[in-house]
């Protein structure tokens, strides 16, 4: 695998910032990793953060580069700081960054595919709040995304009670429930529509402070027609558990067959 910090320059944020990417290679005597390549442009996931870290958590915290190694696949890792992947009411545009500048960026500095069938997202806490919205809101880029102790239900959740400040400036005065910002509200709009639909991956710890919140997705998301596929058990919101399923995440990936 290649690994690198890109520094750049983005016109939505008007701002420099950094995303951390690796990159598939073909290798024959590296000891102690298998490495594979195709040889067309890469499967991408892209990997999200949460509410207190950077696009270098997963890489730090997670074996996420040899957890790939032998898939074929690059994973691009951005940096949002405490965005909640919207276009903040009293901050920067990080839903236009992601959604728009970021994909067609990375594609133009790295070998990334651009079609639906080989782009997915996941994310833990607010990023996987970030890979639902990502998921629910843009079907036409992503064929799957998935959820690892999000942040899935900010209208009803106790976490707007700790962050009350932090989430006004973030979404301004106007209610979350029902508007492009509300999970529940885009499972419901997704159903409704004639277009694509991602798979959906989700796990939540019993033992997490989110638990809650991911049973009601859960429910919501169970009264649709989209493919969800859901995993619970013992873990709460640490490295721990995230190390160990983002390896479930990755084996369920859809990825197509060379």
């Amino acid at each position: 695998m290649a690994l690198m910090q890109c520094h750049f320059f983005s016109e939505a944020l008007g701002l420099s910032t950094t995303m951390t990417v690796i990159l598939p290679q073909n290798t024959s005597t590296q000891i102690g990793m298998e490495n594979r390549a195709g040889s067309h442009r890469h499967p991408t996931l892209y990997l999200l953060h949460g509410l207190s870290d950077d696009d270098s958590i997963w890489l730090r915290r997670t074996s996420i580069e040899r957890y790939v190694a032998s898939m074929g696949i690059a994973v691009v890792m951005p940096q949002v700081h405490r965005s909640f992947y919207t276009d903040m009411e009293y901050g920067g545009k990080y839903w236009t960054f992601i959604s728009e500048e970021l994909p067609a960026l990375a594609r133009s500095f790295f070998p990334l595919s651009d079609k639906r069938e080989d782009n997915f997202v996941a994310g833990l806490s607010m990023g996987g709040y970030g890979a639902f919205k990502l998921g629910l809101r843009k079907p036409e880029m992503f064929a799957a995304a998935a959820s690892l102790s999000g942040a899935l239900d900010l209208a009803g959740s106790s976490l707007n009670d700790g962050l009350n400040r932090e989430m006004q400036m973030i979404f301004g005065d106007s209610p979350i429930q029902g508007s492009d910002n509300d999970l529940l509200s885009l499972l419901q709009q997704l159903d409704q529509s004639k277009g694509p639909k991602p798979k959906l991956y989700q796990c939540c710890g019993t033992e997490d402070f989110l638990y809650d919140d991911n049973q009601t997705f859960l429910k919501a998301c169970q009264d649709t027609s989209l493919d969800l596929t859901y995993a619970e058990g013992p873990g709460a919101h640490d490295w721990g558990y995230w190390d160990d399923k983002i390896q479930d995440v990755l084996n369920w990936l859809p990825l197509r067959k060379d």
